[in-house]
């Protein structure tokens, strides 16, 4: 469960910590006191996007923490260990995101640097929310079948028809590309023929065209070469005063030196070891020239061939690894096209073995869903019941559909809201207020077959009030009996039924605007429900009736 909320330089928050606690938490407030800036922060340290607008004039960072309970971790665990992150110690996992006016921002996690990736697959398993509008989701067919899918458990029949139908559409893909980009095939044809019969004549190889420009940059200056090597080979072995003589001259010196003292014994080494040098350089440089002596017809031939490298490089790709996956391409590609009916057949058939598997698998899933689906609508219809509506009845309505990504079926959510009334759309019949107790009865189902240990609602009692109030309030007590459960409220008769009653307030000090957070005692608790049932001067009688209503539940 969620223990601790702390929220700083946020919106009209400076600092608040609010504290939570197992069962139903209810947060109330007058509009415009900031109550929804505490799901927002709640949104942000579990990854929602963030937005700078939110740092509080003049801060320059804003941040919210928020510290889980965890009676069972093993899944959060294992999500930190494969972040490579250490795993929760005693069960408490705290997380913190910080917004910087300037700079990067931060994510921590156990105090240890996080990502934002990693963030969003902990708010998965951690929170459940629903926001002030989520409801009208509900008309949406798929989200409709998404909530079917996730009652009945049959993610992995929907995966491995998704699977299949991808496979399928990918044929029927390549099928329409073979027959729109081959229109005229004799043209394209030639295009490749061409393409494939000037590489290959050109013959490129990955590398020569450096060794060949290095080649014809060498026999363009070949005398100059020479000229260098017949120099030095005679500065360094074979002029009157080459270096080799000196050396030699020098070596015989210090031999009979060594002779006299074993100190020049490793000058003799040395010496010996510049006369082999200099031979090796000598014979290099005579190997050199001999290599580079004008050759007109080789250099003709290297600059052909550096211009044909140019040529292949401005008509087909930059680089010549490029232009030989240029030839391989268009050597399949005319070998698709002088094969294009074959293959046109051989895709035809594959798709129609491709498509029975789709509508075999499709057939499954209906068949899971139909089943899935009658029970929905039975405990839907219970959980209305209590809901406010005695006569009302829910349905799941599937109907035929083209094979598309979710599956063979076209989805209704059907609705009757009173008794002697026939069933109708969902879509089509409900008012706001019907919608927003529809999606929190689907939401109390869904709520006994997961582990998700927090469910937030904000405002699911829009547009609905009195007794119809109460029986939402009773419902989601009835719910936070196996998980925590934190709503934003406006109704009394909901706040009343909380285990935790937290208030928002707003005052201006100093020329500034503050939110604050407080738990409220039994006392504030009735002042509050007061508040909420008449407003900001409280009566004996709003007084009497708040007591009533803290006592009845």
């Amino acid at each position: 469960m969620l223990t601790t909320l702390r929220v700083k330089n946020l919106a009209l928050v400076e600092r608040v910590n609010a504290d939570f606690r197992p069962g139903l938490n209810v947060i109330t407030g007058e509009t415009g006191t900031g109550k929804s800036i505490l799901i927002g922060a709640l949104s942000l340290v579990l990854g929602e996007r963030a937005d700078k607008r939110l740092i509080r004039a003049g801060a320059e960072a804003c941040g919210a923490e928020a510290v889980f309970q965890l009676t069972e971790a093993d899944a959060i665990n294992a999500l930190l260990e494969a972040a490579g992150l250490e795993p929760c110690a005693d069960g408490q996992l705290i997380v913190r995101r910080i917004l910087k006016a300037e700079g990067a921002n931060q994510i921590v996690v156990n105090d240890q640097p996080a990502t934002l990736q990693l963030l969003k697959q902990l708010g998965e398993l951690l929170v459940d929310m629903h926001g002030p509008y989520d409801h009208q989701s509900l008309l949406n067919p798929a989200f409709q079948l998404d909530l079917l899918d996730a009652f009945g458990h049959i993610w992995e029949a929907r995966e491995t028809y998704e699977a299949a139908y991808l496979r399928w559409r990918g044929i029927e893909d390549r099928i329409a590309q073979l027959i729109h980009e081959t229109a005229d095939p004799a043209v394209e044809i030639d295009r490749l023929e061409f393409i494939i019969k000037d590489i290959e004549a050109a013959a490129p190889v990955a590398g020569e065209e450096e060794t060949v420009a290095q080649e014809q940059r060498l026999l363009g200056q070949a005398q100059r070469v020479q000229e260098l090597c017949n120099g030095a080979a005679d500065a360094l072995a074979e002029g009157e005063t080459a270096a080799f003589n000196a050396v030699v001259a020098g070596q015989k010196a210090v031999e009979e030196l060594a002779r006299l003292t074993p100190e020049a014994g490793e000058w003799l080494e040395q010496l010996r070891g510049i006369n082999a040098q200099l031979q090796d350089i000598n014979g290099g440089l005579h190997n050199l020239a001999e290599k580079t002596e004008a050759d007109p017809q080789r250099l003709d031939w290297l600059d052909e061939r550096l211009a044909t490298y140019q040529r292949l490089r401005k008509k087909y790709a930059p680089t010549v690894p490029e232009i030989l996956a240029l030839l391989v391409r268009s050597k399949d590609r005319l070998h698709d096209l002088q094969n294009r009916d074959e293959q046109l057949e051989r895709l035809r058939k594959e798709s129609s073995l491709a498509l029975i598997a789709v509508r075999e698998l499709g057939a499954e899933l209906t068949a899971q869903r139909e089943s899935a689906g009658k029970k929905l609508g039975v405990v839907v219809t219970k959980e209305l019941r209590a809901l406010g509506f005695v006569g009302g009845i829910f349905a799941v309505e599937l109907q035929p559909a083209e094979p598309q990504p979710a599956g063979l079926d076209a989805i209704d959510f059907g609705f009757a809201p009173n008794i002697g009334e026939p069933m109708h759309p969902l879509r089509a019949i409900a008012s706001s207020g019907e919608i927003a107790r529809v999606m929190l009865a689907i939401k109390c189902v869904l709520a006994q077959h997961d582990r998700i240990p927090v469910l937030i609602f904000d405002e699911i009692d829009a547009n609905i009030g009195g007794e119809t109030g109460n029986a939402v309030g009773k419902k989601l007590a009835e719910v936070a009996g196996n998980h925590q459960v934190i709503c934003i409220t406006h109704l009394p008769q909901v706040a009343a039924h909380g285990q935790t009653h937290l208030a928002v307030t707003k005052s201006v000090r100093e020329g500034r605007t503050f939110t604050e957070v407080k738990q409220l005692d039994e006392r504030g608790r009735v002042n509050e429900l007061a508040r909420m049932l008449g407003g900001r001067d409280l009566t004996n009688v709003t007084l009497a009736h708040a007591r009533a209503m803290l006592e009845k539940v």
